[in-house]
């Protein structure tokens, strides 16, 4: 048996299970293995049913579950980490253990927090919704292959603000093969659709962890945020 895509992504998000899959090289959710379905169009469930069951590259093999993202759909911060570690493969969620605690307390010393139903919340997702073998860095056709997906989820959210943490994160969202120490401590400018959002770069919480000194810069750096968001929004 096999789905047309409409039918297998609502059948993915109902938790149904896997589908039979075609003789014809069509993998899960009717998209050929080893490419990425098209995103312009869809909505959140789709899109979170298009990631569970994508097979682009060859970390569907490898993988527990995908991690998809968490917090707000509609927050005003979408923050952009690389991608999942053992406990969020595990767990299915972005940011958890202790780099997830470290960075649940740097939104808290800033009034955010990644509970959807927060004063201001936050939306967190990967660069990679996948976790790769031994936490190695993601290869390039790895992050080509979800691109689609990340750049789906911040037109969807459409934030007034992006956070990205660490270098490879930093490198791959904002195409460049800059030091992070060059990307840090001003604005960048990403843009969705046609409309342009500042993003600021700043450490890893997994970097801070282990170079407790550069938390003073991680500060620095949420600061530089919350004044660029205010700037832009033309607060005081």
């Amino acid at each position: 048996m096999s789905l047309d895509p409409a039918r297998a992504a609502l059948w993915q998000a109902m938790g149904l299970g896997a589908e039979w899959v075609r003789r014809d090289g069509l993998g899960r959710a009717g998209v050929e293995a080893g490419t990425t379905p098209s995103t312009a169009t869809m909505g959140w469930e789709e899109l979170e049913a298009a990631v569970a069951a994508c097979t682009a590259c060859s970390l569907c093999r490898t993988r527990t579950q995908t991690v998809f993202g968490v917090g707000s759909r509609s927050a005003p911060w979408l923050i952009i980490g690389e991608a999942p570690g053992a406990e969020e493969d595990a767990r299915g969620e972005p940011f958890v253990g202790q780099a997830g605690r470290l960075l649940d307390n740097m939104l808290a010393s800033i009034g955010r927090s990644r509970r959807p139903d927060a004063d201001k919340p936050v939306f967190i997702a990967n660069v990679l919704k996948c976790r790769p073998p031994g936490n190695r860095n993601p290869q390039p056709d790895e992050v080509a292959a979800c691109e689609p997906f990340l750049q789906r989820q911040i037109e969807l959210v459409h934030p007034a603000l992006v956070l990205v943490m660490g270098r490879v994160a930093a490198q791959s969202v904002l195409h460049t093969d800059a030091p992070i120490s060059a990307l840090r401590g001003r604005a960048h400018r990403l843009r969705v659709r046609d409309v342009e959002v500042p993003a600021i770069v700043t450490y890893h919480p997994a970097y801070l962890l282990r170079n407790l000194a550069d938390k003073a810069k991680s500060w620095a750096d949420l600061c530089l945020a919350l004044d660029v968001e205010a700037a832009a929004s033309g607060s005081p």
